[in-house]
């Protein structure tokens, strides 16, 4: 399947991260899962174009401080396939699209690796919309206040398969304390969607050995959907 070919490391990165950690250079180990939610908007009511105004004017947690753009998503909303990162980075914050550097790359070629293209059936949402400083982990507490958009976003979506793309993008879907480690290689489900956990493409390139790993998470996807399977 070549899929070690593909995955190249294009630059030098900063230290390894645990396989525990998502994107952020500056882990932060969740204590709370389901903290309070400050009052929002009513998103169940909300369509697109309500909800990505929502999203760029929200200030419910403090990282609307220091962002340049909330970053809602990109790609198919009538997509099947429902890829959730961390949070958008330097580069995804400037351009307002997320995965947009050296892990969306890697990620372009985790989807094209089991006949995926981005943009085409497949939506990419991460689970918060603002930077984090320095790019470190979420909080619970900024988790939690970005959870209801996301929640949006796949009731208009209404994919068939999430994959959520580190702990802190499983932790949010799945509401509860996970290490990848014990987390992927098998079906979990939000509400009524299968859902599988593997590692964030920014994890990847710091730890070479884990894509084998990886690639048997892509091939659990692609036999999902193959099958049907509702987990």
């Amino acid at each position: 399947m070549g899929l070690g070919l593909l995955w190249k490391l294009r630059a030098p990165l900063p230290a390894a991260a645990t396989e525990e950690q998502g994107e952020g250079s500056v882990p932060e180990a969740p204590t709370a899962i389901n903290p309070p939610v400050a009052s929002l908007p009513a998103t169940a009511a909300m369509d697109w174009d309500a909800l990505a105004a929502a999203v760029a004017a929200c200030r419910q947690c403090g990282l609307c401080e220091g962002r340049k753009q909330a970053v809602l998503g990109v790609g198919d909303r009538d997509a099947d396939w429902l890829f959730v990162g961390e949070g958008p980075g330097a580069e995804e914050d400037q351009r307002g699209e997320p995965f947009v550097g050296q892990a969306g790359k890697l990620l372009d070629s985790m989807l094209a690796a089991i006949g995926l293209r981005r943009g085409e059936n497949v939506y990419i949402a991460n689970a918060v919309k603002c930077r984090p400083p320095g790019n470190r982990t979420p909080t619970p507490e900024e988790m939690a206040a970005c959870r209801p958009y996301l929640e949006r976003q796949i009731e208009l979506i209404r994919p068939k398969l999430i994959v959520a793309l580190g702990r802190p993008a499983a932790q949010t879907l799945l509401l509860t304390e996970v290490k990848i480690g014990a987390a992927r290689g098998r079906l979990h489900r939000y509400r009524d969607i299968p859902l599988v956990v593997t590692y964030h493409p920014a994890y990847l390139l710091r730890n070479l050995p884990d894509k084998a790993r990886a690639w048997e998470d892509l091939c659990l996807m692609r036999r999902t959907m193959r099958l049907g399977d509702r987990g």
